[in-house]
């Protein structure tokens, strides 16, 4: 797999109108599509609120369906809009998936929102069992719009 001959730009689109989906639903500002060979496969967003689960994140819910349902997670790519929180990062990781490119950093959605970051995902990756490659900053700006929008 070629990873760096994917569309990014295109793939990361698709994140962020999944991300604003679930914003306009009432969820945050989330969304995320896993890809191969350089093909959307799957999508989701955001659902902590609308479905009243906080594990309704959209990076762990693709990552559970990867797991649950294909055979092929270590040829999965995620993209999404925001840098996987630590409990998603830990479902990529268990799950298998290739990589995660990413929009905007976790460091810098919490600094738009006025929180605390959380633990980079690349650290989680990092202590984990696989060999996640990380892609961060594509579409940063309409990633940061985002999120700038929904305060």
């Amino acid at each position: 797999m070629d990873l760096d001959a994917f569309d990014h730009e295109s793939h990361m689109r698709e994140a962020l109108d999944c991300a604003r989906e679930a914003a306009a639903r009432g969820d945050e500002p989330f969304g995320s599509v896993l890809v191969k060979d350089d093909e959307v496969v799957l999508t989701a967003g955001n659902r902590i609120n609308s479905e009243n689960d906080l594990r309704a994140h959209p990076e762990l819910t693709l990552a559970k369906r990867a797991a649950a349902e294909r055979d092929d997670a270590d040829e999965l790519v995620m993209y999404t809009s925001t840098e996987p929180c630590p409990m998603c990062a830990g479902g990529i990781d268990i799950a298998g998936l290739r990589a995660v490119v990413y929009s905007v950093s976790g460091e810098r959605a919490a600094e738009l929102h006025g929180t605390d970051p959380l633990l980079s995902s690349t650290a989680v990756f990092e202590a984990g069992r696989s060999d996640v490659r990380v892609i961060p900053d594509v579409l940063k700006a309409e990633g940061e719009k985002l999120h700038d929008a929904h305060r």
